[in-house]
């Protein structure tokens, strides 16, 4: 394991331990899934979209995490705060539902729920690329964490607008498609909150004299 990683791995330990706490008892009800519900194919994408924007969201809180570690800046400071609290808590709903359908947490083919023509390209992760649209690189991620003080917050503000841009646009999708309804609730939710972080955070960054990478 390197060391890059260890955080993000850390993270979905705890959030999946989580779900499973939540297998308990009334786990359905306390995951918003209506009774008697026929569990989704491990193919759909009700159980894709939980499977990749649990990934997609976990390097949004290592990210999140590392500006509460490095930032002096309040105003990103807060965001990065709520961004690692929403974010982790909707990674447990995700990696519970992931649970109680009896799937995988992770595995399968990265985004194969959702049609080519529908989200931007992405790289091959085993080639250092990002493995779905608005992810950092493993390089983008070693730069940021080279950084500090106002370049740091430009850097990470950049990395996240993208993040949720790309993450946006997988939300948007299962909305619209998702057969489980509590999965397209939340994915709406998603969406709407992004949208709104996006805008939020162009703004800061303009404010700190850096302008947003191009869009995934």
């Amino acid at each position: 394991m390197t060391p890059a990683r260890s955080p993000l791995r850390a993270v979905l330990l705890a959030v999946i331990a989580v779900g499973l706490v939540l297998l308990g008892g009334g786990a359905a009800v306390a995951l918003g899934l209506g009774r008697g519900e026929p569990d989704p194919a491990a193919d759909s994408v009700a159980a894709g979209f939980s499977r990749d924007m649990s990934r997609h969201h976990l390097q949004g809180v290592e990210m999140a995490n590392l500006a509460l570690e490095r930032s002096t800046d309040p105003e990103v400071t807060q965001l990065a705060f709520d961004i690692a609290e929403t974010q982790q808590n909707q990674v447990g709903r995700m990696q519970g539902w992931l649970a109680l359908w009896g799937l995988p947490p992770t595995g399968g083919e990265t985004m194969a729920w959702m049609p080519a023509g529908a989200h931007a390209g992405h790289s091959d992760d085993d080639e250092g690329g990002a493995p779905m649209p608005g992810m950092a690189t493993e390089a983008e991620l070693a730069q940021l964490r080279s950084l500090s003080g106002v370049e740091f917050d430009r850097e990470f503000l950049r990395l996240m607008i993208r993040h949720h841009q790309g993450g946006r646009e997988m939300a948007e999708y299962t909305a619209e498609h998702a057969a489980v309804p509590a999965v397209a609730g939340l994915a709406g939710t998603i969406a709407e909150t992004q949208s709104a972080e996006v805008t939020t955070m162009e703004r800061m960054l303009t404010a700190r004299g850096g302008t947003p990478l191009p869009a995934p």
